[in-house]
């Protein structure tokens, strides 16, 4: 019998509840916006893990642009020879910036293996680091994990010099400590943040990577410049010790869990407490391993994932050779211009995310309906723009306008496929976030090891290129297609114990998932 029926007065209870909750949980957010002041302990928490994840992004991709400085080039000047696949030299692409001979003899291929190499430390952490989240709290998995990046960061120039395998060897190690940032952030806000708060916070926290990005882009290109210290070591030195920074302040402002932090409003965890109900007794729970093999809805956000995570990468690591190669901009206006994607997805990120959540306030769309959608838009918009890219050719205002457009809407990921863990198991969210995670990041060593071989030679063509396109947009639509038919936002019943039956049904029904 539908909830909705007349004819059952026990039903008509059970909505009246409903309804009286929701009105509740809204009147417990004005008490404490009214008590608190401007800053609640939840948004500080927020604005740290925004700080850490632009951190350790900076950290990630200034290799992108250090290595155009790094490499003793060994390709040939643009040619304007009209029968070759290839942009023709532009007269003042490189008279802003004069070129510096690199100083290393690196191969494509070595260059390759280098960008992914991050990657082979990164994917390895991800489980381990969720689930110590979950067991023994995020704040400090989190914090070491910025920490150790950062470190290994400021050890990156020195091992360049030593040897091309022991800059290998650091990058993994800098990868490792990385890993564990994602799933143990996971774990945090499946405790900090109320279910009609999840996406626009994902949103804030999560593009803390993009604007990362969008400062050490052009930073790094404009200290590769410069005769100081070298140019190119600046870049990891600077970021370095920044992450160095950031995490004394973490250990003194952050704590595990609102029932932890000392100075919190006691309405604001009564708040928290109401909407997603204690999680502490249930840390030990056996993780079940077997369910999470045979459970389709997480297979579809891991395969989603791995889709967006695929012209992600294909974007973050290839693009700067991509504009030096073929565009033929300088330096500094490669690093600029290729910071441009992340700023416009920062923004749009964080819009579409509130436009998703007011959604689901509002009760015009149900939570896996909201996630189906814009999982759908991250996916297709930013596919067709690196399609159209492949045929803008040479035209450089063309690619940059639809980089920077298209590239908007893949920040829709925070409100589709990224908080879904949540959904599927509030108690193993850092685990399970984990292994989406490690999966999808296999796609960071994985696309420049197959760009590389796709541009063998030393004189890149167009053609090449758009292959390297090609394949980026169709893995992203064909992982999207498989995340619309089977993902859910129920919890499994795998997820809870038999006490936490009544609890889960009654949030079902305060957010439904149809």
């Amino acid at each position: 019998m539908s909830l909705h029926s007349d004819e059952n007065p026990i039903n008509e209870n059970i909505e009246n509840d409903i309804t009286s909750s929701r009105r509740n949980l809204v009147e417990s957010e004005r008490v404490i916006e009214e008590t608190t002041g401007w800053i609640k302990c939840r948004t500080v928490l927020g604005v740290m893990g925004f700080l850490g994840f632009a951190n350790v992004y900076a950290m990630r991709v200034n290799l992108s642009v250090a290595i155009v400085a790094m490499i003793n080039s060994t390709t040939p000047l643009p040619s304007n020879d009209s029968t070759l696949d290839v942009c023709p030299a532009s007269p003042s692409s490189n008279n802003s910036v004069p070129a510096k001979p690199g100083e290393f003899n690196w191969t494509p291929e070595q260059q390759s293996i280098i960008l992914g190499s991050f990657f082979y430390g990164y994917v390895l952490t991800q489980i381990p680091g969720g689930r110590i989240a979950e067991i023994f709290g995020g704040k400090l998995v989190y914090g070491i994990g910025v920490l150790l990046t950062a470190i290994f960061t400021i050890l990156s120039p020195i091992a360049a010099y030593v040897d091309f395998k022991f800059f290998i060897v650091v990058r993994v190690l800098e990868g490792l400590g990385e890993g564990v940032t994602y799933p143990a952030m996971h774990a945090m806000l499946a405790r900090w943040i109320p279910p009609l708060e999840r996406s626009k916070f994902a949103a804030y926290v999560y593009a803390g990577s993009n604007i990362g990005t969008v400062i050490s882009l052009p930073i790094s290109g404009w200290l590769c410049t410069l005769q100081m210290g070298g140019g190119w070591p600046l870049c990891f030195y600077l970021f370095g010790g920044f992450g160095v920074l950031w995490f004394i302040a973490w250990m003194f402002l952050v704590y595990d869990t609102p029932q932890k932090h000392p100075r919190i409003c006691p309405k604001e965890v009564e708040f928290i407490v109401q909407s997603i109900g204690p999680q502490e007794e249930h840390q030990t729970m056996s993780i079940p391993w077997l369910k999470f093999l045979t459970c389709l809805p997480l297979w579809a956000i891991l395969i989603a994932q791995c889709g967006q995570s695929w012209l992600f990468y294909t974007q973050l690591t290839e693009l700067p050779t991509y504009m030096n190669n073929i565009l033929h901009f300088d330096i500094v206006s490669n690093a600029r211009l290729s910071a441009l994607p992340y700023l416009s997805a920062w923004i749009a990120g964080i819009l579409i995310s509130i436009l998703a959540d007011w959604l689901l306030a509002k009760g015009w769309m149900s939570r896996i309906n909201s996630m189906k959608l814009w999982n759908t838009v991250a996916a297709f918009i930013p596919a067709f723009g690196l399609v159209g890219i492949a045929w803008a050719g040479c035209d450089r205002l063309a690619v940059m306008l639809l980089l920077t457009i298209t590239s908007a809407f893949s920040g829709a990921s925070y409100a589709g496929n990224q908080m879904n863990h949540i959904d599927l198991s509030p108690q193993f969210a850092g685990t399970m976030y984990g292994i989406t995670n490690a999966a999808s990041n296999i796609c960071g060593f994985m696309a420049p090891y197959v760009i590389g071989q796709i541009i063998s030679s030393d004189q890149q063509t167009l053609g090449e290129w758009r292959e390297v396109f090609y394949l980026a947009a169709a893995i992203d639509l064909g992982a999207n297609l498989f995340y619309l038919f089977f993902a859910s936002a129920e919890e499994q019943d795998w997820s809870r114990s038999d006490s936490t039956d009544m609890s889960a049904s009654i949030e079902t029904l305060m957010y439904p998932e149809s």
